[in-house]
């Protein structure tokens, strides 16, 4: 075994100090022969292997940390360096970074068939993984891990602990569950507007005078680095998907018209949905289907937003506010629960729920005549009837 790696582990190891746990670490099942975690750079895939690698020494079982962008793995056989750590009595493996690896999903499938040690990676797209020709998606446990929802985003800037609640139980309960939170000394509208401009990535505490320029660079990284690697972009059109985010900041969700942004981004509308699909996978659009079903279900997004307001406010010249709310709402339900778009209002939840998303004033007009329909109110710290505070579904995970 490469002497630099465990040195490189050991130097990350001191340094590393997160004790905060996210939403995802205690739904993982560890005891699976392969556990694979995607997600966004920067919303935290690294500091959950770090947190289990240190669990892991604690009950003195024999792991190792690599990361396959290290720059002295470069023409280092991954399975080659997996038997020498095996024949060591190696037991657990935790793999960051695993689509810098050409052919990766070719070797997790021959780690996972030759060896008996439990695998723990992270990657950047899941459906390079999924729809990968080595029948990886068979063998692997996938988990997605969204950025801070509002309700950790104030866990851990505050150092408290706050429940999580089904969206049932928001419909249903929403002003015992306000009045209950243990939120006396916080001003709950001003966190939820920091928390819209700057609080979905993790790392916004590390680096809050150049967050925006962090969050940009992450964008440039997904598309220059990740994308590319994958062989889902040539480099020399990363430019387009670049030009491709600046035109949908542009466009309001209600205004998709894909003619006009594949004219706008200068590219063809054959294109148009793959590069759309790729910077979904990579996190950084968010679409949103209507509920329709068989022949009459198109293979296109009824709206298209960007992923999290956070990325709103860095790429951005100016937010629609309409636009900011609603991309809050989006994010934060889509992670758990199933969401189209609603002829009436803005959305529907698990296909019975009505949600028109707008500012305290909103009313139920637009909604009057369907059952089971709510107003997501921006500006309010208690809800009211069937009008339930937007901060609040920032709750669900």
């Amino acid at each position: 075994m490469p002497s630099n790696i465990r040195k490189y582990q050991d130097r990350l190891k001191k340094s590393f100090k997160i004790e905060y746990k996210r939403y995802l670490y205690n739904t993982i099942d560890f005891n699976d022969k392969m556990v694979g975690l995607f997600g966004a750079r920067g919303v935290g895939k690294t500091t959950i292997l770090f947190q289990y690698l240190k669990e892991l020494e604690l009950q003195n079982k024999k792991a190792l940390y690599i990361s396959l962008d290290y720059p002295f793995l470069s023409g280092v056989d991954l399975i080659d360096l997996i038997e020498e750590y095996a024949s060591e009595g190696g037991e657990y493996l935790l793999l960051d970074e695993v689509h810098r690896y050409e052919d990766f999903s070719s070797n997790l499938k021959t780690i996972y068939d030759l060896f008996d040690i439990k695998v723990i990676f992270t990657s950047s797209s899941a459906t390079s993984i999924l729809n990968a020709k080595s029948d990886l998606s068979r063998r692997v446990t996938l988990y997605n891990l969204n950025g801070f929802s509002f309700r950790e985003y104030l866990e851990f800037k505050h150092k408290i602990t706050l429940s999580v609640f089904d969206i049932k139980d928001i419909f249903s309960n929403h002003t015992r569950i306000v009045k209950n939170l243990p939120l006396t000394n916080i001003d709950i509208l001003k966190e939820f507007k920091e928390y819209i401009e700057v609080g979905y990535y993790p790392f916004y505490f590390d680096k809050q005078t150049s967050y925006y320029q962090n969050l940009l660079n992450t964008i440039n990284l997904t598309i220059d680095l990740d994308l590319t690697s994958l062989g889902l972009v040539e480099q020399k059109y990363t430019y387009k998907l670049k030009k491709l985010l600046e035109v949908i900041c542009e466009s309001k969700p209600f205004e998709v018209n894909y003619t006009k942004i594949a004219a706008l981004a200068e590219i063809s509308r054959v294109k148009l949905y793959d590069y759309l699909s790729y910077l979904h996978d990579g996190q950084m659009l968010l679409m949103v289907d209507e509920n329709v079903s068989g022949l009459k279900k198109v293979q296109k997004a009824a709206k298209i937003y960007l992923n999290n307001t956070n990325l709103l406010f860095a790429y951005c010249e100016s937010c629609d506010t309409g636009t900011v709310r609603e991309t809050f709402f989006a994010n934060q339900v889509s992670h758990k629960y199933k969401l189209h778009i609603s002829k009436q209002g803005d959305f529907i939840v698990d296909k019975t729920y009505t949600v028109e998303v707008g500012g305290k004033s909103k009313d139920f007009s637009q909604i009057k005549d369907m059952p089971n329909s709510f107003v997501a109110a921006d500006d309010i710290k208690v809800g009211n009837g069937n009008k339930i505070p937007l901060w609040l579904f920032g709750f669900v995970y």
